[in-house]
């Protein structure tokens, strides 16, 4: 998105102490007068402590009622989730369970029914000799594993897999303030390999959160290239067989992946919301059949006055939403919608036309449309359908909240000016200010505009990550940086909303204890205190390292007996990026990640014996050799549009430790410490 001018207590929770740093999944509990209660994420609604705590050891079960498929299948997955933490794999039952067990079942709960106002992701726990997890649905049992997964996960040090977990006794009403609690990730102007969404999903539902909106195309601001549209960067990024060659070959997702994604995610109770993004942010569209181009209001705008326009779009969602099986599997669309010019009236009704038209050609396939808000932007006439259609309120300047509420829209509250994430942009925010949403801000407040809470027609919540820069050396791995810590904080606002009984402070100490997800540890933590936390006396060629990656801030140290190295030669890969000894073009030592390669100022000689350390943040990766620090590859700014707009590149680097490269040089006395020296 472009940037825009914008500007009690149900239960009382106190932590005992943190207990030592040293502890990777600590159990961190809530204390009160009366029992202390579980630290989770998002926050529990309400706890009542029991006596006492239960052990939950390696005959433990999972049990189910026989014939219930769903439920079964939900119990593999919570037996697989526990093996992966705790080393061993629960057996499951089609019975009622007895003492030591976790129970699952369908259940109906009158109280919590009346408390969660009906809602089908409602759960409740009962800890007493067995775990016994209750709810009205089967997505609400399967947001109470995750509680039994956290809640598990922090009873042990350090993920000790040989030592019980305990669970203290007691029951869990608990139910989202909130039906849709998701994020969005703009794929169009950065492609996101798919593993690293399949991840994402997987750390949405750690957390509860069930909607992610997929942006599939869009393109660079023009004047990073020129100010010349044939060279501004466009993507599209889904397989296409209407319009061979309109799919990017930088990267795109094919019909076949993108569809096992979606069922993937659906199986974790994750609506995938894919997003093609028209009539504006389309350049990866007109590029290909530039006639639908638009010559007065930029060729990132369609041609809305072109027939043909129309019969391009109109073939191009009939792809991907025709058929008994479509590639859109879920019940909604996005159209886009956004940002187009109302430079003159007439442009206003024919952009309210078209996306009118669009929502009831999506409608037309068994769909449920979501467009961006801009009819208060484009104001008019022409009537723009507005039952059974959702909008993302993002910016009221575009579309005015009451009012479209009041013209019958459904929100997604997604205010740009506090929720929107554009890596190192300049403008909107870098890094979320976490403190005043969590403290500030729940799906209820758009902008300005101020709802009560729960209000019906605001349907949740969502932030974003806006990759605007295109070409700014932004990686995978820093839009992860920007984007977990933001996602827990905002898990806790979309399900718990304004009844927070933790201060900020005190739930930014603890939730760093809480990891990604069972099996993802995307950021690259190694460890909570800090130390050296890998040594090799030497790193044979070829051998395998017991990390795949150390992430921010680290410091990596070793001795090396040069030799001369062919360029290319690697010291050290990992699924995502490469560490060189001599990168491929210069001879130079450097990293590559991303499609970027970035380049010491030095190369290793025949004969050098060298101490050299390697030191990363989330701003800049250093190299010193021999206690000097030899070149220091920092955020740049680098200017274009001559000198009017700038953009910062980013030259950070997770540093790979998965796989040790085909070397001539000895490298001896590999220190890796997870934090800066």
């Amino acid at each position: 998105m472009k940037l825009k001018n914008t500007g009690m207590k149900r239960h009382l929770y106190f932590l005992i102490s943190i207990f030592a740093a040293a502890l990777c999944s600590i159990s961190v509990f809530a204390s009160t007068e009366e029992k202390p209660g579980p630290f989770v994420i998002p926050e529990l609604k309400t706890w009542e402590a029991g006596k006492g705590a239960m052990t939950v050891s390696g005959t433990m079960r999972i049990a189910v009622p026989s014939g219930d498929e769903e439920l079964l299948r939900i119990a593999g997955m919570l037996a697989e989730d526990w093996k992966t933490m705790f080393g061993y794999l629960p057996g499951i039952v089609t019975e009622k369970g007895t003492e030591g067990d976790i129970v699952l079942e369908i259940k109906n709960d009158k109280r919590l029914d009346r408390l969660s106002g009906g809602s089908a992701e409602s759960y409740s726990i009962s800890i007493t000799d067995r775990v016994r997890l209750s709810a009205a649905t089967a997505r609400g049992v399967f947001w109470g594993t995750q509680t039994i997964l956290q809640m598990a996960d922090r009873s042990i040090p350090g993920g000790a897999r040989d030592i019980a977990v305990s669970l203290p006794c007691g029951k869990i009403l608990d139910w989202p303030d909130y039906g849709l609690r998701g994020f969005m990730m703009d794929c169009g102007r950065k492609y996101i390999p798919m593993s690293y969404l399949r991840k994402l999903t997987r750390i949405m539902t750690y957390y509860k959160m069930n909607t992610l909106q997929v942006h599939l195309n869009d393109n660079g601001f023009k004047q990073y290239f020129g100010g010349d549209w044939d060279r501004t960067y466009a993507a599209f990024r889904l397989e296409c067989d209407t319009y061979p060659g309109l799919t990017a070959r930088d990267g795109h997702y094919t019909k076949e992946e993108f569809i096992d994604f979606q069922e993937e995610a659906s199986g974790m109770y994750v609506e995938i919301i894919p997003e093609i993004d028209v009539p504006a942010h389309s350049l990866a569209l007109t590029r290909y059949k530039p006639e639908i181009g638009s010559q007065e209001y930029g060729m990132d705008h369609l041609d809305l006055f072109n027939p043909e326009t129309y019969t391009f779009v109109n073939a191009l969602f009939k792809e991907y939403l025709e058929g008994g099986e479509p590639v859109f599997r879920g019940p909604r669309v996005h159209i886009g919608t956004d940002e187009y010019s109302n430079k003159d009236q007439d442009v206003v009704e024919k952009f309210r036309y078209f996306t009118d038209h669009y929502i009831r050609l999506v409608e037309s396939y068994g769909k449920q449309a979501v467009v961006w808000g801009a009819l208060t932007h484009a104001d008019g006439e022409t009537p723009v359908k507005s039952e059974n259609v959702i909008m993302n309120a993002w910016y009221n300047g575009y579309a005015d909240p009451r009012q479209m509420v009041e013209d019958g829209y459904k929100l997604i509250s997604i205010p740009d000016g506090l929720v929107y994430i554009v890596p190192a942009a300049g403008y909107y925010y870098d890094y979320l200010d976490e403190q005043n949403l969590y403290e500030n801000w729940t799906p209820a407040h758009v902008g300005d505009a101020v709802f009560a809470e729960r209000n019906t027609a605001i349907l949740g919540g969502m932030f974003a990550v806006w990759n605007d820069h295109a070409g700014n050396g932004i990686s995978v791995k820093d839009i992860h940086d920007r984007l977990f810590p933001a996602l827990q904080t905002l898990s806790v606002k979309m399900w718990t909303g304004t009844e927070t009984a933790l201060p900020y402070a005190d739930f930014d100490s603890t939730r760093r204890y809480v990891r990604e997800a069972p099996g993802i540890n995307f950021s690259g933590r190694i460890g909570t205190e800090p130390g050296c936390v890998l040594e090799m006396a030497e790193v044979t060629p070829g051998s395998s390292l017991p990390y795949p990656e150390i992430g921010y801030d680290y410091t990596v140290s070793f001795t090396i007996e040069g030799k001369a190295e062919k360029p290319g030669t690697e010291l050290f890969r990992s699924e995502d990026a490469v560490f060189y000894l001599s990168d491929p073009v210069s001879g130079m030592m450097g990293f590559a990640r991303d499609g970027y390669l970035n380049t010491f100022r030095y190369s290793i000689q025949d004969g050098d014996r060298l101490e050299v350390t390697v030191k990363g943040d989330n701003r800049s990766t250093t190299l010193i050799v021999n206690g000097r620090v030899i070149d220091r590859l920092e955020i740049e700014k680098r200017w274009h549009n001559e000198g009017k707009s700038v953009m910062y590149y980013v030259p950070t680097l997770v540093f790979p430790l998965q796989q040790a490269g085909d070397y001539r040089s000895r490298i001896t006395d590999l220190k890796v410490y997870n934090h800066q020296l």
